[in-house]
């Protein structure tokens, strides 16, 4: 069964599916038109996110039977297309939820205690204690959206900090011993802290906007580690202004896709952007929230079993 990665992951990963006699086939560099002229000869696919695996490129894929993302979600593939075709799809959640977990409250801490604004005062020698004095966890009603691996990991994170936990989904009876499922209404009642956990799909996308936002009978602090399409960067702004949104950890943002970089070159920075690079109660990080040293590891040894279990049976690679 030949298998093509054009992303770099662990190496443990390639390592381990050659031993389980899969043959592996790396091409880190070529454009998407040049693979899909070659995909027909592979039988399964390994991706990060170089490039969208479209309906074109699957029309070509003509002996695919599955694709593996080493990662959480499954967005940049056209999985209703891809399921027509019995292409088996396989993504990663299990690999990077700790990771994601602990920025969460990372970032959630970190604004807290104002710690990278009083970071920041004290190398410009200033120390200014009243200004920083921090707020406490302890008490607090922390909701969640979205509570699947890494909604999860983040209300486990929350254990001992004396916080109750509230989380909506779609999903019926997804609470545990760790968090409580409720209403969306509920939640809103309730929460002063919000994390988001959700995939993009077109129910999230736009999700937190000024009508969401202003449903929050309290004042909030807002986590984003899920998905930057989440959030309407404009209405954020405007809920931060007028103090309704008390600080944001963003680690993703709507910008994100469009060559990030290029935001920083003359006139082409959305005014939403300027005002969160600016604000002191906001906390911005590259979309790392499951990128440590232990989940590269870990998001490869969940791909391998994954693959593993489906197709190494002698069975599963007939046609």
């Amino acid at each position: 069964m030949k298998i093509l990665h054009i992303d770099t992951n662990h190496p443990s990963l390639i390592e381990q599916l050659a031993s389980a006699g899969f043959e592996n086939y790396e091409d880190y560099s070529s454009s998407k038109s040049d693979i899909e002229q070659k995909i027909s000869r592979y039988d399964g696919i390994v991706i990060r996110s170089r490039f969208a695996i479209d309906k074109s490129f699957l029309k070509k894929a003509t002996k695919l039977k599955f694709i593996a993302r080493v990662g959480a979600g499954l967005e940049n593939i056209d999985c209703e297309y891809a399921l027509t075709k019995k292409i088996e799809l396989i993504a990663a959640p299990e690999g990077n939820r700790n990771a994601v977990g602990e920025h969460a409250l990372a970032m959630l801490l970190s604004l807290f205690n104002n710690l990278n604004k009083a970071d920041k005062e004290v190398k410009q020698g200033l120390w200014l204690r009243e200004e920083n004095r921090g707020v406490e966890l302890d008490g607090k009603t922390v909701g969640i959206i979205g509570y699947g691996n890494m909604g999860k990991s983040f209300a486990k994170k929350l254990r001992g900090f004396n916080v109750e936990v509230l989380c909506y989904d779609i999903k019926p009876s997804v609470g545990d011993e760790n968090c409580k499922q409720v209403s969306l209404e509920e939640l809103q009642e309730k929460a002063e802290v919000l994390s988001l956990h959700t995939p993009q799909t077109a129910l999230t996308e736009k999700m937190i906007n000024t009508s969401f936002i202003k449903s929050f009978r309290k004042n909030f602090w807002l986590i984003n580690t899920a998905r930057g399409k989440s959030v309407v960067t404009k209405d954020l702004i405007l809920a931060l202004k007028s103090g309704k949104i008390l600080g944001a950890g963003l680690d993703v943002l709507e910008y994100e896709k469009s060559s990030f970089e290029n935001l920083f070159s003359k006139n082409l920075m959305p005014d939403a952007f300027q005002y969160l690079i600016a604000a002191e109660n906001v906390l911005l990080s590259p979309h790392v929230g499951g990128w440590t040293q232990e989940s590269k590891e870990k998001l490869a040894q969940t791909i391998v079993a994954k693959i593993k279990e489906k197709f190494s049976s002698r069975k599963n690679l007939i046609n």
